[in-house]
């Protein structure tokens, strides 16, 4: 049996949230970045026995369309799949129902799920801190459950999990990173953007229709030459002032 873990996280925080999980779930594991858009996802063959976490954020409600793409790409061949999402203290409405219906067509059976809470990617201002010391405890609580009924060795039943189908629509976001005269075109936004929005040979340019405001090369910027609009990002923020006040919880599903 191995243990692997998939993780789509542009800016860290997924994979803080996954880290955490997984250091109680199974420190010694081999790990995939759905983020590197030049990875053969194809080539992924696993077996009955193997233990695939599959951790994503919330994109409006829903799995990003990339992540989608490069995990229907694997075979699952029966194993069993932990299901990890993050979301930004909003809501993570469908994404966990879809994640499992993506693993399910990949061919892996989904035997347990978490929703984390994580800092927002874009609007650093809600769950900022976030997973801190409480919900590391709450989240290694999680691992150990499931991995403690893993090692019981039972058929489980299907996992049943909140969202509907079809799933909502997601439109993307409106807010596309720029850089700015700070700029040395260095291509490091280039060479790590998920979705191959940045041009390598003009790393000043961002192509809007590729682009799925992930905001990695705002991360990844050295010189902090990228940005969004300050104005789109101070509507956004009343917009969503309200629903993502308050401290969400982070919850387990399991068929077990």
């Amino acid at each position: 049996m191995k243990v692997y873990e998939m993780i789509f996280s542009p800016t860290g925080g997924t994979k803080k949230a996954a880290g955490l999980f997984m250091d109680s779930f199974c420190r010694e594991r081999t790990y995939i970045d759905l983020t590197n858009r030049k990875a053969d996802f194809s080539s992924f063959s696993f077996d009955r026995e193997d233990i695939c976490v599959a951790a994503v954020p919330s994109y409006g409600g829903r799995v990003p369309e990339i992540a989608v793409s490069r995990l229907k790409q694997m075979k699952g061949n029966g194993a069993r799949a932990v299901l990890l999402v993050v979301y930004g203290n909003r809501e993570y409405e469908d994404t966990l129902l879809e994640l499992s219906d993506v693993m399910e067509a990949a061919g892996f059976s989904p035997v347990a799920a978490v929703a984390a809470v994580a800092e927002h990617s874009i609007m650093h201002q809600f769950a900022a801190g976030r997973p801190d010391e409480d919900d590391e405890k709450e989240l290694k609580g999680f691992a150990e459950a499931i991995r403690n009924s893993l090692e019981q060795g039972e058929d489980s039943p299907k996992l049943h999990l909140p969202g509907n189908r079809p799933y909502k629509e997601y439109h993307g976001i409106p807010m596309k990173p720029k850089a700015d005269k700070e700029c040395v075109r260095c291509g490091i936004c280039a060479s790590m953007c998920p979705a191959g929005a940045i041009p390598e040979d003009d790393p000043m340019e961002t192509k809007k229709g590729q682009c799925i405001s992930c905001m990695r090369c705002i991360a990844v910027c050295p010189r902090k030459a990228r940005s969004v609009s300050k104005v789109m990002l101070a509507a956004s923020v009343q917009k969503l002032k309200k629903a993502c006040s308050g401290r969400k919880k982070n919850q387990l599903f399991q068929a077990f």
